[in-house]
Formats: structure tokens, sequence, C-alpha cells
């Protein structure tokens, strides 16, 4: 491990072109206007979603053909240049920050959608076009696309495969490795591979899952082809308002004991109900103590036996108030409140800090009881909502930036709130990816022959690290570093910290 991990290249200075020459260089086969060196109209680049880790980039270039990522990566490769591939930048683990030595290769302009195959049941789409549109367009058909990340209306079929994305409806469709049956990839070279095919399945070893989750550190994805899904004729929400978060969590086992897969399954508790309602006027209780969403689809015979059991499952497990969609409108509006948390959770802090973690179910009330302790210890607030049915959490910590240590303070809790995932036999990410927030906890869920795997897979696609250097796996060096002091403070904050802002 140390052997590897220390003599790993990285991008070292710029010894090629200066920004000026590099420019010049993209300018002869990109549009002028699209190779932008100017810091003011780079300024939106500086972060992706988890705005409070920035970074400028050294150039940012909006290639808007294959051939043209292709040249861009030449160029770059020759140069020994680092590379950061972004999509629509709504990601929320810093992994589309620029590096301040590199190239910000922005993907916006691949937002077409190439070709839909109502027969096949595929759709075969450019990495810029957004994860609802692909829905959008093939309803004429009767299908839709199964992954739908809360954040769908604006983010990037791109990004979903770049952080294996997945959604309230995964439970049942799968994350995003589930429902890609083939991409498009422009090594670290600039050489084009296709890696899996149209079929439901294709030879040799499977790269594709391999590249699905992978955040942008074994090449640029420039074509994906996805799985389409009829839509279903009937699908109804039951909503179950709870006087407590374990008698929540126990309804959760219960339904999946039960034999029933929903379409979706998810819970929200008391701070992030009352924001919801205050937000979105879904209706929910605000008197109660922890929600579950419980969709159930298929035929409408299927749905009404399923809702049913659902109802009668719920009384079981102590459900002060049960409500049932009675219209695709009231559906819509239930799905409305839980969408809109985290914008809803914005009106209530300053700033807020959205985690990202994975446990088994049966920990579900567990984790949320010693969250609250930890609550307690760091005073800060925190508001549930998460993927009940595959145990996906997203802790939201609400801080305010402008009171000096809360920042540093608040990152030390998400740190010990991955750690506790990983305790109790969970992972420290489910859909977000690890990026630069928790490459410290990444010697946390994984030992040095693991992460010393990991080093050699990125060696195998990227020799000289200049896929977004820095990101997902921590080198050997960091690991010790890590090990050696507590989680992030204000003496130790976390990389490329660059204050609290707006989540």
């Amino acid at each position: 491990m140390s052997e590897l991990a220390n003599t790993r290249p990285s991008p070292s200075p710029n010894t090629g072109p200066d920004r000026g020459q590099l420019a010049q260089l993209f300018r002869q086969f990109i549009d002028p206007d699209f190779v932008i060196e100017d810091p003011e109209t780079q300024k939106p680049y500086e972060c992706d979603g988890l705005s409070m880790y920035c970074e400028m980039p050294l150039l940012v270039v909006l290639p808007e053909t294959v051939e043209q990522v292709q040249q861009v990566m030449k160029i770059c490769h020759q140069h020994q240049v680092p590379v950061v591939a972004r999509g629509a930048g709504t990601g929320l683990c810093a992994g589309a920050m620029p590096n301040r030595q590199g190239v910000l290769l922005s993907l916006a302009k691949f937002k077409r959608i190439l070709e839909i195959d109502p027969l096949g049941r595929t759709a075969r789409v450019q990495p810029g076009v957004r994860n609802l549109a692909i829905s959008e367009a093939a309803a004429r058909h009767g299908l839709y696309y199964g992954p739908d990340p809360s954040s769908q209306i604006a983010c990037t079929i791109g990004g979903n495969v770049a952080e294996n994305s997945g959604g309230v409806h995964c439970l049942k469709y799968g994350l995003t490795v589930h429902n890609v049956l083939k991409v498009e990839l422009i090594t670290v070279e600039g050489e084009r591979l296709t890696i899996g095919s149209g079929g439901l399945d294709s030879p040799g070893m499977d790269l594709l899952a391999l590249l699905n989750g992978s955040e942008g550190l074994l090449g640029v994805v420039t074509e994906v082809t996805v799985k389409l899904l009829p839509i279903p004729e009937k699908a109804r929400v039951v909503m179950a308002a709870f006087d407590s978060v374990q008698a929540a969590g126990d309804a959760v086992g219960g339904i999946i004991a039960e034999g029933i897969i929903p379409a979706g399954l998810e819970m929200m508790d008391s701070h992030a109900i009352r924001a919801a309602e205050d937000f979105a006027r879904a209706g929910y209780p605000k008197d109660a103590q922890a929600l579950l969403l419980c969709e159930v689809d298929g035929t409408c015979e299927e749905v009404q036996e399923h809702i049913e059991r659902v109802e009668q499952l719920f009384h079981r497990f102590g459900a002060t108030s049960i409500r049932t969609s009675q219209s695709e409108a009231e559906r819509a509006l239930l799905w409305k409140g839980r969408k809109s948390a985290f914008p809803a959770v914005g009106r209530i802090s300053p700033d807020y800090y959205c985690m990202d973690g994975t446990i088994p179910r049966g920990q579900l009330a567990h984790v949320l009881t010693e969250m609250q302790k930890m609550s307690e210890h760091y005073g800060l607030r925190v508001a549930n909502v998460f993927h009940a049915g595959d145990g996906n959490l997203h802790p939201l910590i609400l801080f305010d930036a402008n009171v000096p240590g809360e920042f540093e303070k608040t990152e030390a809790f998400g740190a010990k709130i991955l750690e506790l995932c990983v305790q109790v036999g969970g992972c420290i990410t489910g859909e977000h990816g690890v990026g630069i927030e928790k490459i410290r906890q990444m010697p946390v869920q994984f030992n040095p022959e693991e992460l010393a795997q990991f080093h050699r897979i990125k060696a195998a696609f990227d020799p000289a690290g200049t896929l977004n250097p820095g990101k997902g796996v921590p080198t050997l060096r960091q690991c010790q570093e890590y090990r050696s002091i507590e989680p992030p403070s204000a003496e130790h904050p976390a990389p490329s910290s660059c204050g609290g802002s707006h989540v």
C-alpha cells in the first residue's frame, strides 16, 4: 500500500503552457467565447451544490462536439494539465469543484436526446440532458426513466452516472447503475470507448458498473444509453404519521417483511415535516414526530390490494393518522412536500449542510436516536429526510456560517454521523459520492488493502492522476494525516474549505 499510494503520480504545477497559451490552443477548435479565462466569468464554476468548498480553475472550456472533448483531453494529457468534468453542478460532495491548476471541462452544451427507442425501451442521450427531460420525452410512448433524484428537474444524466444517483423510487426500480445499458467514454488520452451495449448484457468484465459512481476519476462520459420503463397503470401514496421515530422505523421494516416492495418509501422527522409543510402546503401533520410516504404502483387490482395491506400495517404499528391519495394531483402534492424538503429547510436556517450515508434498514431507529444525542452535544439542530426503504439517510445539519466556529462544528458533526453509519454496518455515501467532502472518512470505511486496490484501478485508467485529482480516494499520506487528528475543526479544517454558505 505505502509504495503504491506514495508513488502514484499527482499533477505537478503546470510546467507546460501558461493560462493564455493554453487558452489559445483551445480557441483553435472551440468557439473563443466558450474558452473562459477571466475570474468574473469563471465564478459560477467555483463549486458544485456543496458551496462550502470552492476553488477557481485555471480555465473553463465548453466544447460542443465529442471531437472537441477528445482534443481537449489530448492537449491536457500532453501537458499534464488536470481536468475536472462538470455537468449541471448540482452534486453535493464537492466532486465537481475545479482544480486551481487545471481545466474545468463543462458538458453543458451536450444536451440533446439522440434517440428514443420505444420498442427496445431505451433512450440514447448526451450527458447534459436533464434527468426529468428523459421522462418528459419518453412519456408520449408510455415510458419513463426510473431513477428520480430530488434534483431531477436540474441534475443531468452525466452527473447521475458519475455519482450513481438514486431517488425516491430507487427501492423498487434501482439506482442509476441498474438503469444504464451503455456509455460512451473519452479516456484521459483522448481515446473514444464504448462500454456496455444496447442489449440486456454484454460480454467481458462489467466495466459499466465500475464507471457508475466513479466520480469523474476514470474518464469523461459523452453519451449514455438508459433503460426506459412502462408508466404504471396506477400509483397511489399512503402518508402515515407517527408519534415517535422508533414506531416509524419499525413500520418500514414491517412493510418489507410483509413482502411488499413499494415504488417509494420515504421518512421525514419533525423538523423536516414542519419545514416542508410550510413551504409546499401538502397537508402534512405538523405535530407528527415522524412521517412515512409509501407509494405502491402497478395494475389497478394490485395497487388496491397493496394499499389496503399497507394501511392495515401502519395501523398495527401505531400510526396516529393515515391519508391515502385519491387522485394523481393529490399523489403529486404529497411527493412535492418530500421533494421540496431541501429548499424548505433553507427557510428555517441561515445555512444547512446536507449529509448522505447509508445504513441497514433495521438500524434506522437506533441511528436517528444517536443522531439526536449528537445534535444535543454539538448544539445544532438536524432535520432528517431519507429513502427509508433502502436506508439512505440525508441529515440536514442547520447552522449559521456567520457564527465563528459553527461551520467547523458542523463538519465535525457530519463526520460523526458518517462514522456512525459505518459502525452499524452501513457506508459513508448512498448517492452523493465522496468527492472532497467525505475523503476523510474513506479510511474509516476501507482498510489499507482496499484503498490500494482503488489506486490500482485509478492508475489503470489514469496513470498520471490528472482526472479530477484529489477527490474520492485518499493517498496513504492523507490517510495517516486524517487518522492522527480529530474530525474537522478550526485548527484542522477540511480540505479546500471556503467558509459556509447556503447548500
